[in-house]
């Protein structure tokens, strides 16, 4: 038996973000350090099947031709096991069990739901499996927009106007939910699956002629919407967070980070956070003064509090010459080596294959259970 921790990368999923998770586990496979880590990697297919991925296969996804890499159906499917020696991961060839791997911690480097909302990571509380980032119910609320907004509210995090639909509302009480929309907010509005990640499903609406259309186009990727009012002239910018158990504060806060959308409608849609090489530029750190990133900073923590994270979140603010507001976090964000998670971290001195060790490090130093 290796004395090396063992470390399950999984990836993949059934949500619109599959590809972007093969992508982030190609980027951490390439970075870990296998000097301390044995690896597993376990790919989820689009349709839920659960195979054990080579890591040779893994290493070589990569966007081609404008298309994401994806999990190919498997042939035998991968099963989960917790025996006397704690959890196991193996293949099911007919009945029996081969290329068995012992795992002391996963990394779920899943976005979206079925992943990132706290579904795996039930299933890691109830095998025993420590695992990289929040718990079960910060990665849910972290999902729904409409829960992280009140979250942050209770805090009394700054939050721009929105209103919340669930599909209840939307399939018996449509006109009420416009009329609503068009009281309380002020066009443009951005119309937002609750549950989504990478900008899928988002609408831009200028005018109230769209509404309806733009509703039913988030609703096809999440059946409960959040409709936004849109921010004219305001600055993306985004504070990364790391877990730090020993410090005041639980968590540091890195450099503030900007994103600069170059499409003329301001929008950092899918196609240009990761299609589009000229879509958009990160810029790590920010021109930012030192007043403005003390604030960020302090208001980044304070939501990686507010909704109970732990190990890692993005926090990602607008900001106009009248203030700051608290737009989301991600509880696992964009992951890859070029990301603006990462980059932050590398700007403050600590590299990629660092980080990835250090947020293995704080899964492994956490107990199991209630905490």
């Amino acid at each position: 038996m290796s004395d090396r921790t063992r470390v399950a990368l999984i990836f993949g999923g059934q949500s619109s973000e599959h590809g972007i998770s093969c992508l982030t586990a190609a980027s951490v496979l390439k970075a870990i350090d296998r000097d301390r880590y044995d690896v597993v990697g376990v790919g989820i297919t689009r349709t839920g099947r659960w195979t054990q991925i080579p890591l040779e296969t893994i290493r070589d996804y990569r966007i081609v031709d404008g298309v994401v890499p994806e999990v190919a159906e498997p042939r035998h499917d991968a099963v989960w096991m917790v025996g006397e020696h704690g959890c196991e991961v193996a293949t099911r060839a007919g009945e029996t069990l081969v290329d068995i791997n012992g795992v002391d911690v996963a990394f779920a480097l899943l976005h979206g739901p079925f992943g990132e909302d706290g579904t795996i990571q039930g299933m890691f509380e109830l095998m025993g499996i420590r695992y990289v980032g929040s718990g079960v119910a910060a990665s849910a609320i972290g999902m729904d927009k409409h829960f992280m907004k009140v979250a942050f509210e209770a805090a009394g995090l700054p939050v721009w106007p929105y209103v919340a639909a669930s599909a209840h509302r939307l399939r018996h009480h449509r006109a009420a939910v416009v009329a609503e929309i068009n009281e309380r907010l002020a066009y443009p509005l951005y119309v937002k699956p609750a549950r989504g990640g990478s900008s899928l499903g988002i609408v831009r609406v200028t005018d109230p002629a769209q509404l309806d259309a733009a509703i039913d186009e988030a609703q096809r990727f999440d059946p409960k919407i959040v409709v936004e009012q849109g921010f004219v002239g305001a600055r993306e910018l985004e504070v990364a967070v790391l877990g730090a158990p020993g410090s005041p504060d639980g968590c540091l806060a890195s450099a503030v980070g900007e994103i600069r959308v170059h499409a003329e409608d301001g929008f950092y849609d899918f196609h240009a956070k990761y299609i589009d090489e000229n879509g958009a530029a990160l810029d790590a750190p920010a021109d930012v003064t030192p007043e403005l990133t003390a604030r960020l900073q302090d208001l980044a923590r304070r939501s990686y509090e507010a909704v109970g994270a732990e190990g890692l979140v993005r926090a990602d603010f607008f900001v106009t010459d009248d203030g700051a507001w608290i737009n989301e976090v991600n509880t696992m964000p964009g992951f890859t080596q070029i990301s603006m998670y990462p980059t932050l971290w590398q700007e403050a001195g600590m590299t990629y294959p660092e980080l990835v060790g250090r947020l293995i490090d704080l899964a492994m130093e956490r107990p199991l259970g209630l905490r």
